[in-house]
């Protein structure tokens, strides 16, 4: 499936991109995020928590407008053409 993801703030910076359209076999946005962070290491422990299993820190993930952990969290399930927003905390997410 093909997902949109756009990055805010020192996320874009780190990243050296804006928006990455990706095909992707992530099945939730929890895969999605940890394939992000294997694809830009400059992302490091930014997007999920050291656990693994949830959003790290304040950082706000929408799947159409929608905070995901107001939906199922980092297993909120991903559809083709989703687009995912990646707002760092300190903008105010």
């Amino acid at each position: 499936m093909e997902v949109e993801c756009r990055l805010f703030g020192p996320f874009r910076e780190d990243a050296g991109v804006e928006t990455v359209v990706r095909e992707t076999d992530a099945a939730t946005v929890g895969d999605l995020l940890r394939e992000l962070e294997r694809t830009y290491p400059e992302l490091g422990r930014r997007l999920v928590d050291e656990d693994r299993e949830t959003i790290a820190g304040s950082t706000v993930v929408t799947k159409a407008k929608t905070d995901v952990r107001h939906l199922d969290g980092v297993d909120t399930a991903l559809d083709d053409g989703d687009v995912i927003r990646l707002v760092p905390s300190v903008y105010g997410g």
